[in-house]
Formats: C-alpha cells, sequence, structure tokens
C-alpha cells in the first residue's frame, strides 16, 4: 500500500510539471444551504477541465519510462479521456491516435484537436462506442502502438490518486466526508486507495448517473457486470460497465454509500452553479453537488470536500439542461389537448391560463374536417402548484386533455 501512495505521490509531483495543483475552494453558498464547511476540488479548472489529464498523463509516463522506444499510443474516447490523452501526446512529443464515434460533436473534436497539435491523429469512426473501441484496438495491433484505457489501467488509477494527494496536502488531512463521481471507477479507486494507503480514509459517498449505474449492478452481482444505458446525458459517467481493477478497489464500499443522480435533477445543479457562483460544470462534474441534498443529515457541520470532476460543458446543450431542470421541478409540462373546431375555441382555452403560465409549445398534431382537433402544448410556469389548478379550470370547462410530460414513449416521438 505504500508503495502505491509513493506512486501517487510521484505522479502529482510529476504533474507540476503542466499545471499547479487544482483549486481546493470553501463554498460559501453550499455550506450555507446545507449547514456544513462544503470544500470543492475544481478538477474543472485543469488545464483540460477535467482530471483525465492525470490519468493519461501518467500512464505516459510511466510506459515511456519502461520503453523510451514507445512513441506511439493510441485511445478510444469522444471527450475528457481523449483531450488528457491529446495534451499528454503535446507534452512527450510522441504520437498520439484518438479514436471517435462519428457522432461526437464537433466542439469535442476541435478541443481534442487544439491540445494535441501535430501530434495527434483523429480517426473518426462507428455510430456508436463499442465500434469505435473495436476499431481503436485493432489498429493498435496493426500499427504496434500502446494502447490507453480511460480507467482499467494500474497507472492511470495511480495518476488519478493524485487528486488525493493534492486534497490531503491542500486541506491539512482527510476531510469528514467525501463525495466523488463514478464511471468507470478510475478517479474514486485511486482516491479511496490513497486514502486507505496513507491511514487518512474518511466516509466515503460515491454517486452514479440514474441511467448508468455500473458500480451498482457490481456490488449487488460481487463483480463488474454491464449495464443497459439508459440516459446519456451525464455521458462523463453513464459506463456499461465499471473496470475490472477499479472494482477490485470499490468492491467492500457500502453499498448505501453508493447514491444515484436523476438526470433532470442534475440538470437542476448545473443550473444552480452557473447562475449562482458562475461555475460550469459538465453533467458528470455535477454529480458530486447534486447528491448534497440527499445526505444533509450525514453532512451537517461536517467537513466535506466534493470533487467537481469536469467542465467540459457544450452551450449548445443549455436548452436541453432548461428543459429537464423545468420538467424536474413539475414547472412545465406537455399534454395533449382535444379542442373543439369552432370559432373561439381557442380563445376559452388561452383566458384559463395563469398570470405566470407561458406557452412553450403549440402545435396541431393532425388537421381534418371533424368536430375535434389534438394539440400538442407544453406550459412553463413560475411555481409547480399551479398545474393542480390550471388542469382543474382546464376540466371544469369541459375540454378533454392527457398529460405526456413522463410518459417517454409519447415525449420521444412528440417532444
Amino acid at each position: 500500500m505504500t508503495e502505491f501512495a509513493d506512486a501517487a505521490r510521484a505522479a502529482a509531483q510529476a504533474l507540476r510539471d503542466l499545471f499547479p495543483p487544482t483549486p481546493l475552494q470553501k463554498n460559501a453558498f453550499l455550506s450555507e444551504r446545507h449547514d456544513a464547511e462544503i470544500w470543492l476540488k475544481r478538477e474543472d479548472l485543469s488545464p483540460v477541465r477535467s482530471y483525465k489529464i492525470r490519468g493519461a498523463f501518467n500512464a505516459m509516463r510511466k510506459r515511456l519510462s519502461s520503453d523510451p522506444g514507445q512513441a506511439h499510443f493510441v485511445c478510444a474516447s469522444a471527450g475528457n479521456h481523449a483531450q488528457g490523452l491529446a495534451f499528454a501526446c503535446a507534452h512527450f512529443g510522441v504520437r498520439g491516435t484518438i479514436f471517435m464515434p462519428v457522432t461526437t460533436p464537433a466542439q469535442k473534436i476541435d478541443k481534442t484537436r487544439v491540445f494535441g497539435g501535430d501530434n495527434v491523429e483523429i480517426r473518426l469512426v462507428g455510430d456508436f462506442f463499442d465500434e469505435t473501441l473495436a476499431a481503436a484496438r485493432a489498429f493498435c495491433a496493426d500499427a504496434g502502438a500502446h494502447f490507453l484505457p480511460p480507467f482499467d489501467d494500474p497507472h492511470v488509477i495511480e495518476g488519478q490518486a493524485s487528486v488525493a494527494v493534492e486534497m490531503v496536502q491542500e486541506l491539512g488531512g482527510p476531510p469528514d466526508v467525501l463525495v466523488l463521481p463514478v464511471g468507470g471507477g478510475g478517479l474514486s479507486a485511486g482516491m479511496i486507495r490513497y486514502l486507505g494507503a496513507t491511514n487518512a480514509m474518511c466516509d466515503v459517498v460515491l454517486v452514479e448517473p440514474c441511467g448508468g449505474p455500473s458500480l451498482t449492478a457490481a456490488l449487488k452481482a460481487g463483480a463488474p457486470k454491464e449495464v443497459r444505458i439508459t440516459d446519456t446525458f451525464v455521458d462523463g459517467a453513464a459506463v456499461a460497465r465499471i473496470g475490472d481493477l477499479t472494482f477490485d478497489v470499490l468492491k467492500d464500499i457500502d453499498p448505501s454509500s453508493v447514491l444515484l443522480a436523476p438526470e433532470n435533477r442534475i440538470c437542476v445543479t448545473i443550473q444552480e452553479m452557473l447562475n449562482h457562483e458562475g461555475i460550469v460544470l459538465e453533467p458528470a462534474g455535477a454529480l458530486s453537488l447534486d447528491i448534497l441534498p440527499e445526505i444533509a443529515e450525514r453532512i451537517r457541520g461536517k467537513r466535506v470536500v466534493c470533487v467537481t470532476s469536469g467542465g467540459n460543458f457544450d452551450f449548445e446543450r443549455l436548452p436541453e439542461v432548461k428543459e429537464r431542470a423545468m420538467r424536474f421541478q413539475g414547472r412545465k409540462k406537455y399534454f395533449i389537448l382535444r379542442l373543439p373546431q369552432r370559432p373561439g375555441a381557442l380563445r376559452d382555452f388561452l383566458e384559463l391560463l395563469g398570470p405566470d403560465d407561458d406557452i412553450a409549445r403549440f402545435e396541431y398534431l393532425k388537421k381534418s374536417a371533424r368536430n375535434f382537433g389534438s394539440v400538442l402544448i407544453g406550459i412553463e410556469t413560475r411555481e409547480a402548484s399551479a398545474f393542480p389548478d390550471l388542469f382543474a379550470r382546464i376540466t371544469e370547462r369541459g375540454f378533454a386533455f392527457r398529460d405526456i410530460t413522463e410518459d417517454e414513449l409519447l415525449a420521444e416521438f412528440l417532444i
């Protein structure tokens, strides 16, 4: 264990050639809200705006140390790992080939290219990540390149453990409670292993997105198990299968300390941190903050560190974030209205709306000569409590309607 702690400290020291320790900041807004001393370990402020640079850099450093002739590295990633590898390739002056799905947003491709410069080639292969990964591994075998995994690698785990090294140094010891996001498990395994190796263990809370609970499934099965990804919104943590090496560290975690965060609620957290604190977080980067209300009693009066793991947020996603946040808060609903085909019917309906009710969507679903027509309507309001009264007024006036806000099948096709 001491050997791992030494390796993590060495990784942290080597990283100083790239960037200073990421800030550990006490957050007054969250501390007051939760009656606790809450600190944010700002991995969103690394050079690539995520902690992934640590593992990629350390694994590359170790490989070059053991095999100086290795000058070609490969990864498959649509996000932060790709950017971390690209940055490391430019730093060490080696060649990198990065495989990304064809569907990867241009913003992520451009940022990866900027970090890697002439040292990196980006190949877009496959509509799904499994296809991309298979192409990357096949390329490695043919090119004699070294494949660098995003989390399930001992040197990647060592690199991610450097977050714990910095945290303990900056805080002067471990916190009472540490809150970490979990995807493939590299960050959580690295930090927990370092704390255990240095006798600095504390209460740890791990957070997964509801749409990809790979650690929860593994703990239940007693081994890594592939889960179906039901929501890809938290793309930095929605992993179908936790790593074998990372699970070996996490397998003894109390399942009650592994919590799930709903994707729509995460959108509320992203909005709050942006509006109140001016902090831009990607969905995975907001996981540790999103869970705080659920553990309010557990953290009350304690010193808490939340790792904000990344801030690579595409602002083109803001409308989606707003939409999902309002739906979680109950402030936006969609329904199908059966509207009589007579003059004045629409005016009669509009008169039922309250002063804070706004129509965000209005679309005739079918136009015909029948006496009634179906209309898709989206309503936004200031307080969720306004909807029961609105629906009562609609019913009292004799309009038939169906609330489809939580109907996933209809919402997929109509909304």
